[in-house]
């Protein structure tokens, strides 16, 4: 880690002079000089303390880095007469609760829908799809990275990169990577937004052996011998090679065209360099046309070594792809000042360290004898005396008279060494003063402190968080500022259709990337089962926000503890939700036990069953039909009765018919001898028949024609003069 710098000549260079009869690239490269000779004068005093407090945070008693050296030589250190320098590092622990703490919380890209076709779900799978850059970037690591250089320094990066999918595929991924040196990055000093968004330059040095350099670059590794830019460091060895990437954002005017189209009705709005130019002419002139200027963002990159540029390329994007992790920064009087938390307790730390050192030296500067004793009183007894301190003996006997009888003070043991109460207090004092500025008490450090009550301790822990809740924020405004720059890739690198797997609220699944899609989100059925998710980027507009929280495993452990409380108390539960209870399981078959419970769901519980007005719909239409049925059944009984009541009429007037027709039968063989003439005969019978054709008895219609008939067949002329006609009007009714 260094502070690369600039010479004060860099910074009185005349663009005019330097351009002057210069190449293109001479131009860029000069235009790169003078732009990173104001980045290192704007940052020299910052980047200085930076190396500092880092040093500060990862000071042991072995680096020393807690001692300045005026310190260590005003106490003698390193020489015979040196006086005690501890390090007994507080600073770091204080640290460490908030990086691990957003360790623990693991931030992450969220997408959300604006509009211009964008749905829920297709946000959704936008999520999934940075989920999945996430993934195969390893991203937490360079957000940790970040983190611990934010809040022990001040300043932390994250950079997006594309590259190769693979060896065997020319489609592009994009990489989320880490930043190993804070250092190598400067940015464009005349930002507004903390996030660097409207950044229009920046660079990043790099150092990389020789042999690896002179490989990828061979024609510039006589050029390698010298730092790009002017940079000057001297611990850049022979071995190393120092180049720098150049970012340069180059804006180009067009017009923004607003016209309402005759044919559709709906008004387009697209840049000029977007429509043809017999289109422009044309919809120009109509009346609600709309036309304003804009500016356009081209990303150039370029890798210079030396004053020669090796490469260059265009990003694909319109934001520079580094993103600044900011732990607390502010202008004053025209200078930067940046700062991690490390700052604010140096001074105390420094101050702990001191009397922490002068305690140890006070006591151990302290007499070591045990006991004050005459030489007479325990003369002839040195053995004793003098393994007092190795053994336990069980007496220590002394001369009780000299040598002419008087009596002798017995040997008095001297009070052990105590530390002055001036230390004491002076490491209290010093203790909280560390834990004051940085607003982590015991609560918040894990220790046992003076609260009692659960209320109270998680009120000491908000406290703590409250105070150093701007780091997280801060990490929350980089992270957002990745997702724009994904939102603003993705369409650019996913231009053909790939298929990726993502990571959802469902499991593994697998989403079609197909930018030719005329919808955002869609799916089709494949099969009876299998569902084809397709997601085109380029349909619809997106917003992002930052979600910090538990990583995924972590989440699936409390929800798996939550969801087994409340399965436990409601068994019926795990009939219709069984399969996510154990989707959130981690043991073994956990994921085949699940698929097979989700079969055994109902319909409605997944939703895919009929609405609730559908389903009472369906209840009232069961209902009018058990009705009907019932009237049906009725219907058909009252029918079958009818027909029964029909059958009986139908034979009791049959069998009047056959009464009757017998009766007329025998009053014939009566009466018709006594008619001679047959056409007296027929009227006869005709009148006898209608008069019981009208009578109270009664023959049906059917049985009167019949009999009718007979009677007027029987009065017709005989074709046979020599037969018996008394006979035949009785063969005929008979």
């Amino acid at each position: 880690m260094s502070a690369l710098g600039t010479s004060s000549q860099e910074l009185s260079r005349d663009p005019a002079k330097d351009d002057e009869g210069a190449t293109p690239d001479e131009t860029i490269v000069n235009e790169a000089k003078r732009r990173f000779g104001r980045c290192s004068a704007y940052e020299t005093e910052t980047r200085t303390l930076f190396i500092e407090d880092i040093k500060f945070d990862a000071a042991d008693s072995d680096n020393m880095y807690q001692w300045d050296q005026l310190t260590q030589d005003a106490r003698g250190f390193g020489t015979e007469n040196e006086r005690p320098c501890l390090t007994t590092n507080k600073v770091r622990q204080h640290n460490l609760q908030i990086i691990n703490d957003a360790k623990q919380n693991k931030p992450s890209v969220k997408i959300k829908p604006v509009g211009d076709g964008a749905t829920y779900d297709s946000a959704l799978v936008y999520s999934a799809v940075c989920e999945h850059i996430e993934y195969i970037s390893n991203a937490q690591q360079a957000y940790d990275t970040a983190t611990g250089f934010q809040v022990r320094g001040g300043i932390g990066w994250v950079r997006v990169v594309t590259d190769y999918a693979n060896d065997d595929s020319f489609d592009q991924e994009i990489f989320i990577r880490r930043v190993k040196d804070p250092l190598t990055i400067y940015m464009d000093p005349d930002i507004r937004e903390q996030d660097g968004s409207d950044a229009k330059f920046a660079f990043v040095f790099d150092d990389m052996s020789r042999e690896t350099f002179n490989e990828a670059h061979p024609k510039y590794k006589d050029k390698a011998t010298r730092s790009p830019l002017g940079v000057t460091d001297d611990w850049v060895g022979q071995d190393k090679v120092r180049i720098a990437e150049y970012y340069r954002v180059v804006e180009e005017s067009d017009k923004l065209v607003a016209w309402l189209d005759p044919q559709t009705g709906q008004r387009t709005i697209k840049r000029k360099s977007e429509l043809d130019k017999e289109l422009y002419k044309n919809v120009i002139d109509y009346d609600d046309t709309k036309v304003r200027e804009i500016m356009d963002r081209k990303v150039e990159w370029y890798l210079i070594v030396g004053d020669e540029i090796a490469e260059r390329s265009v990003w694909p994007g319109k934001y520079i792809p580094l993103v600044r992790i900011i732990g607390e920064e502010t202008i004053i009087e025209g200078k930067l000042d940046r700062k991690g938390h490390t700052r604010a307790m140096k001074d105390p730390q420094r101050i702990y360290n001191y009397w922490n050192s002068g305690s140890v030296e006070q006591v151990a500067l302290q007499t070591k004898i045990p006991y004050l004793a005459t030489m007479s009183a325990i003369e002839g007894l040195e053995n004793y005396w003098e393994t007092a301190n190795s053994i336990n003996h069980m007496v220590l006997p002394w001369n009780q008279f000299d040598d002419q009888g008087q009596r002798q003070e017995k040997p008095e043991r001297i009070q052990a060494p105590s530390m002055a109460s001036a230390y004491i207090e002076g490491l209290k004092i010093s203790s909280e003063q560390i834990k004051e500025v940085s607003g982590q008490y015991q609560a918040e450090l894990g220790m046992e402190g003076n609260e009692k009550s659960g209320v109270a301790i998680q009120q000491r822990q908000r406290q703590g968080d409250n105070a150093t809740y701007h780091y997280i924020d801060n990490l929350a405004v980089g992270i957002k500022f990745i997702g724009k720059i994904l939102i603003d890739l993705i369409p650019k690198i996913y231009d053909t259709p790939r298929v990726i797997k993502i990571i959802g609220d469902e499991g593994e699944n697998e989403v079609t990337i197909d930018p030719n899609h005329t919808e955002a989100y869609s799916e089709e059925k494949i099969g009876d089962e299998q569902v084809r998710s397709i997601f085109n980027p380029n349909v619809g507009k997106y917003d992002v926000e930052a979600e910090i929280g538990p990583d995924n495993g972590t989440q699936r452990q409390e929800s798996f503890k939550a969801l087994t409380q409340i399965f436990g108390n409601d068994k019926d539960l795990m009939k219709v939700a069984g399969d996510v209870f154990f989707r959130t399981a981690d043991f073994k078959g956990a994921e085949i036990i699940s698929k097979r419970l989700k079969n055994l769901v109902p319909p409605e519980a997944l939703g895919e069953g009929p609405s609730p007005g559908e389903q009472q719909a369906q209840q009232k239409i069961q209902e009018l039909s058990k009705e009907l049925q019932s009237m049906q059944d009725l219907l058909r009984k009252q029918s079958e009765a009818l027909t029964t009541e029909k059958s009986r009429v139908l034979v009791h007037q049959e069998q009047k018919d056959i009464d009757s027709y017998k009766a007329i039968t025998e009053r014939l063989k009566i009466l018709l001898p006594l008619v001679t003439s047959p056409a007296d005969q027929a009227r006869m019978a005709h009148d006898m028949m209608m008069a019981e054709h009208n009578s109270e008895l009664g023959m049906t219609e059917a049985a009167h024609s019949s009999v009718l008939g007979i009677l007027q067949a029987q009065a017709m002329p005989q074709p046979d003069a020599g037969q018996d006609g008394d006979s035949q009007p009785q063969q005929a009714v008979a």
